[in-house]
């Protein structure tokens, strides 16, 4: 999942009766509908080139392993913090701060000794690229978060000790990468658009209650109780495949929910609700449950 900023939508006046909020609501599910068919017919990923930046080496029980930090302007920053309010987050909350990161396929190489090797490529965004080489404690950050995606996504353990190339920004070459072109989706206002200014909890973020539901064959609801908000102003909401994260303004709420279903992320809608305090998902299904 692709982590960037929540986008909110259209600001909704206070005097909004029930009934217009239900109608909304029904617009909301229509809307999350025909995008899913309108979704069948557009290339769910795009191709990249990425441009090179520097080349770290490490090594895993396999034998030397090399990994290409590159960049593109195609794949979304990460949020825009300093350092400080950055490790802020990360001593509150290690889930709190994603970097969008695209990680490449293996290719074997020979290294400067004209031994074999393994490489891996992986991208960020130029901006966040271009900050990261000012920074020492990003360009940590980065490599730490790149070692562990490429673990966890083929099966490998790194050492953690590492150290960068001299004089050398990449080693072989840098392929294509196919990104997914799907946005998160929008969260609109279902109500007033105030926040209120809740004090950040001492104990962490609050899990909230969810409650889902197949609205039809083809459709999944998600209901999710936020009575210390009044409005959508903070949220971040990340839909996979089979997965929802979502995270509150102040570090007030965190859920990581695990969905046993094929979602269509780029096509799912979200709504804050704001007289039920709820965050309300339409999310269509790339497969009918049987």
């Amino acid at each position: 999942m692709a982590d960037s900023k929540t986008l909110l939508a259209s600001e909704l006046c206070e005097a909004e009766t029930m009934d217009d909020e239900a109608a909304r609501l029904q617009q909301l599910l229509l809307q999350a509908s025909t995008d899913f068919q309108q979704a069948q017919s557009r290339p769910e990923s795009t191709q990249i080139q990425p441009q090179p930046g520097f080349c770290i080496k490490t090594n895993s029980s396999e034998g030397k392993v090399f990994i290409n930090i590159c960049h593109s302007p195609s794949i979304p920053p990460p949020a825009d913090l300093t350092e400080d309010e950055l490790l802020q987050m990360l001593e509150e909350d290690q889930a709190g701060f994603r970097i969008p990161m695209s990680l490449g396929e293996p290719h074997a190489e020979l290294d400067a000794k004209g031994q074999g090797c393994t490489a891996y490529d992986v991208a960020v965004n130029s901006d966040f690229y271009r900050r990261m080489q000012n920074s020492d404690f990003l360009r940590e950050l980065v490599v730490t978060i790149a070692r562990e995606g490429l673990e966890d996504k083929y099966g490998l353990q790194l050492n953690p000790e590492w150290r960068m190339l001299k004089n050398r920004p990449f080693l072989g070459s840098i392929s294509q990468q196919n990104i997914r072109s799907k946005q998160r989706p929008r969260i609109q206002e279902l109500g007033n658009t105030y926040t209120s200014a809740s004090p950040c909890a001492d104990v962490g973020p609050e899990k909230p209650h969810l409650n889902l539901w197949l609205e039809a064959p083809d459709l999944l609801l998600a209901e999710i109780d936020l009575p210390k908000l009044d409005g959508a102003l903070g949220l971040s909401l990340e839909i996979g495949e089979d997965r929802l994260v979502m995270g509150g303004p102040q570090q007030l709420y965190h859920l990581d929910a695990y969905i046993p279903l094929q979602i269509n992320s780029e096509a799912s809608r979200a709504a804050f609700h704001w007289k039920r305090k709820q965050l309300l998902v339409a999310m269509p299904l790339l497969s009918v449950p049987s």
